[in-house]
């Protein structure tokens, strides 16, 4: 049930509210609740930390209040704050969202880090990058922020997931090296790419209804279900990558916890050769798994 919290912040001072706004949240027992309660009053208010702490005895505005009390509403009942504001952070630069895409974690900038690894050691010039499953081009287009003489192409189901990729593409300023292309995984693409990388689904169908409230009602199923095992996309994604990687091309994937050795296994069984670990993300999971395309 959703807790009524309209007109709780009429009158009170900018810090007051904030204050406010974070005890209502820890009530509700939501993690990172003086955080949460920051982002959300800058957001409305227009205002960084900076500006918060030097007017925080001004007083809102009956919208301001307004638009607070809703935000808390929103956040109560197990919207993620990245959802509301349809912004999120990924690799110090700005993504919009939509409900056809994933918030970007910071667990996957694993798979970034991973991928610009192999891309360096390979000094290619202008080097050709595929992201399936692109959602919001997050991944792609952190790559494309770090190698500016690269050009990549993101795929992914979903037309409304493209829109908001493009978008994203064309606000980094990084809509010149980039495309998007409707299609199952890479079926739509011939290649050859010198790094292939994605985010596929890989939770268990039985348990997405055990994910928290954020992720189950928030994120699309689409980009989660990962089939009865969790290995539903890579089945079909690594065997499609492999045919067209580069020679010494590489392929980076994110994994689940647990997932790791049983990919690489799938890499190995499409003639890919796995010659690192996987890279570990900040709580110590194997989460970017990778391998290459071995010359002839």
């Amino acid at each position: 049930m959703t807790r009524r919290v309209s007109n709780a912040f009429t009158g009170q001072s900018i810090e007051s509210a904030r204050r406010a706004l974070a005890a209502q949240l820890r009530s509700a027992q939501l993690d990172e609740a003086e955080l949460d309660a920051r982002i959300l009053i800058s957001a409305v208010l227009g205002l960084d930390l900076t500006g918060l702490i030097a007017q925080g005895a001004r007083a809102l505005s009956s919208a301001e209040a307004s638009q607070l009390a809703q935000y808390a509403e929103r956040r109560i009942a197990g919207e993620p704050v990245a959802r509301i504001l349809g912004t999120r952070e990924f690799w110090g630069l700005p993504f919009r969202l939509s409900e056809a895409t994933l918030v970007p974690r910071p667990d996957t900038e694993t798979v970034v880090e991973r991928a610009l690894e192999l891309c360096r050691e390979q000094k290619i010039h202008r080097p050709r990058i595929a992201d399936i499953g692109t959602g919001s081009g997050a991944i792609l287009l952190a790559l494309l922020h770090e190698i500016p003489d690269a050009f990549g192409v993101g795929t992914d189901l979903s037309l409304t997931a493209l829109g908001t990729a493009r978008g994203n593409a064309a606000a980094l300023g990084l809509g010149n090296r980039s495309a998007f292309v409707a299609c199952s995984y890479l079926a739509a693409l011939s290649g050859p790419f010198d790094l292939i990388v994605s985010n596929p689904p890989y939770i268990p169908s039985a348990e997405i209804p055990k994910l928290s409230i954020e992720v189950r009602e928030h994120d699309p199923h689409l980009a989660l279900d990962g089939g009865n095992d969790g290995y539903d996309a890579y089945r079909v994604l690594i065997p499609q990558a492999a045919e067209r990687l580069a020679p010494g091309g590489a392929l980076v994937v994110e994994a689940g916890q647990g997932q790791a050795r049983n990919i690489e296994t799938l890499m190995a069984a499409a003639a890919l050769v796995v010659d690192r670990p996987p890279k570990a993300d900040l709580a110590g999971i194997p989460r970017a798994v990778s391998a290459r395309k071995m010359p002839p």
